[in-house]
């Protein structure tokens, strides 16, 4: 604090009593001698020097405030000095004349009435008055000056007595501790202020703020990066004249806040945010925030492109989903709500409904949109595989695997979805591991002691009765309940014919550009036989009827009997669906037994469930279909 307080005196005894006061109670200021526009100077000089707050009294403090930035705190005549000056004219019949600034003045009108003495009073506004009031007291017979150093003086030099009110002891430390407050308050907000700054500094948006009558005061270097213009050339000015179409006057007589305000500057176009700041209910000003949208598309599509590279993305909406059924439209509804919560998700439905589809909708509709998204079918690997997906691995765990460990899929779901498709297909085992990881929220990798915390809302799918699996022990009652928290039940194909000429016309356009044919339409009475079929492998096997009948079309139009072969086909499966069976029985009996599996194999979603409902095992299952 030594070198920041300074204390001006105007007169030698004021200084030398400041010293003794600043001597006994040790503390950090330093004297220095100043009269009047001598203690201007004096104070400019320390200004530069450093002074953080300066002590004066007086006609001195007064001329000082006028002429720094920093505080200048005033020495108060106490009504003990004055009344020690006072007292003595209570008897005498002197005419007494009090010159001074206002403090003075104040003060000894009050002093007077209580000691019944008649004083005439002349107030200075500026120092260069003094001669003029002492010119003025003379021709109304006054005999005695009073007042501070400017004023005796003048009585001085005209020959009047004078009595100069001096300060005490007390009066100069209450002004010492005064500008202590201020300092350290000062400090205090430099502090602020400091802090403020850099925040501002640092920030990734550009940052303005005004005052109530919309002067700039606050520009940070996003702000002057934006709108090139500097610091310098910004505070102070209204804001109209360094933001076109700002607004911000607005916001400071409505009191409302403008969220999400595009405005363009120059070929830039800025996302900007405007505030009210308010003291209470007052409204002091306004803050604006603004960036630039351009960058903000290059790095979401930066972003977007890194998880497009590691396949963890969600590429369709609800929208992309095709019907205009009463059922599918339930079915897209409920999914809208259920995207715009956290829970866990159960989709059921036969194969080939579209599962996986409603799993993307839903993430793409909700909060989790900008994350990953992470799809993996629980019966295409075996369980130790599927483990070491799921949850990742250390360096060392088994042999072969990877250098420096691995992440498994929760992780890299991680703030955002996880999708278990054929989730009746996972090994009990795994299932309780799947129990524990939704009931924490957190995993542990294979062959690892630490835990890490997750973020990830499933989504599981299955086209098994899993109450019929619970019952046969084959799926675990409690991780049911826990996946059961929203369920979903896909309608099949069949159940929506309504939908099957508008699935069809937009598969016939998507094949068509794939496979470079110039395909316009299917005639009616083919799409009669198409509308009429039960499709039981659903929107996946229409997608591949489609697609053959793309390829060996003939002209534009698919007629029925361009694809003879193919209606065939439908006919027999639809005989074969409605009859359970569709087999020459004259053929020998191993031709029959692998016809049999292969229309189970085509009935079942994976081998492994083909053999549970063979009865034989998988490896059995391969032996016979490549017989």
């Amino acid at each position: 604090m030594k070198d920041k307080i300074y204390f001006i005196a105007p007169y030698q005894k004021l200084k030398r009593i400041a010293d003794q006061v600043i001597a006994k109670n040790d503390l950090a200021v330093s004297t220095v001698m100043g009269d009047m526009q001598g203690g201007v100077e004096q104070a400019k000089r320390l200004v530069e020097q450093g002074a953080e707050v300066l002590i004066s009294r007086g006609g001195t403090a007064s001329l000082i405030k006028d002429e720094v930035d920093i505080p200048v705190v005033e020495i108060m005549v106490t009504g003990y000095d004055l009344l020690k000056v006072l007292y003595k004219y209570r008897t005498k019949q002197t005419e007494v004349g009090i010159i001074g600034y206002e403090s003075i003045i104040s003060g000894t009108r009050t002093i007077a009435e209580i000691l019944d003495i008649y004083i005439d009073y002349y107030t200075l506004v500026k120092e260069q008055q003094v001669e003029e009031r002492i010119q003025e007291a003379m021709n109304n017979g006054i005999k005695t000056i009073i007042g501070d150093t400017v004023g005796v003086k003048a009585a001085k030099k005209y020959g009047l007595k004078y009595e100069l009110i001096k300060s005490g002891r007390e009066a100069i430390l209450n002004s010492i501790q005064e500008a202590e407050k201020i300092y350290e308050a000062t400090l205090l907000e430099r502090e602020k202020k400091e802090k403020l700054d850099t925040i501002l500094d640092s920030a990734h948006e550009g940052i303005v703020a005004v005052d109530d009558k919309g002067i700039i005061t606050a520009f940070n270097p996003r702000a002057q990066r934006l709108f090139n213009k500097r610091k310098g050339q910004a505070l102070g000015k209204k804001v109209e004249e360094i933001i076109p179409n700002t607004k911000l006057d607005e916001v400071i007589k409505t009191g409302e806040e403008q969220l999400g305000s595009i405005q363009n500057v120059g070929e830039v176009k800025i996302a900007t945010n405007r505030v009210p700041i308010k003291v209470g209910e007052e409204i002091k000003g306004a803050v604006a925030s603004f960036q630039d949208v351009t960058k903000i598309q290059k790095l979401e599509q930066k972003i977007r492109q890194q998880l497009n590279k590691k396949g963890l993305t969600a590429k369709y909406t609800l929208a992309d989903i095709i019907g205009n059924s009463r059922k599918i439209k339930q079915i897209k509804n409920l999914a809208k709500e259920y995207g715009a919560v956290n829970s866990t998700v159960l989709l059921k439905g036969e194969s080939g409904t579209g599962k996986e589809l409603f799993a993307q909708g839903i993430h793409n509709c909700s909060q989790r949109e900008g994350g990953p998204f992470v799809a993996i079918n629980c019966s295409a690997l075996p369980t130790n595989l599927l483990e070491s997906e799921l949850f990742g691995y250390e360096e060392g765990t088994f042999t072969g695997a990877k250098k420096g460990g691995k992440k498994g899929l929760f992780e890299l779901a991680h703030n955002g979805t996880i999708f278990l498709d054929e989730i009746g297909e996972m090994d009990k085992a795994l299932q309780a591991r799947l129990l524990r990881v939704i009931q924490e929220r957190r995993i542990m990798r294979l062959g690892a002691r630490k835990v890490i915390p997750i973020d990830v809302r499933i989504i599981a799918a299955t086209n098994r009765d899993l109450q019929a699996e619970i019952k046969q022990s084959n799926f675990r009652k409690d991780l049911y309940y826990r996946l059961n928290v929203l369920d979903l039940t896909i309608p099949p194909l069949r159940d929506r014919k309504e939908d099957i000429e508008l699935i069809a016309e937009f598969l016939l356009n998507k094949k068509s550009r794939e496979l470079n044919k110039s395909i316009r339409e299917i005639d009616d009475q083919l799409m009669e036989l198409l509308i009429d079929y039960s499709w039981p492998g659903n929107v996946r096997e229409l997608e591949n009827i489609i697609e053959k009948m793309i390829v060996i079309a003939k002209s534009e139009v698919i007629k029925k009997d361009d694809v003879d072969f193919i209606v065939e086909r439908l006919d027999q499966e639809q005989e074969f669906n409605e009859t359970g069976t569709l087999i020459n029985l004259d053929a020998p009996l191993e031709v029959i037994e692998q016809e049999i599996i292969k229309k189970v194999v085509e009935r079942e979603e994976t081998k492994t469930a083909a053999a549970e409902r063979l009865g034989i095992t998988r490896s059995t299952l391969w032996r016979k279909l490549n017989n």
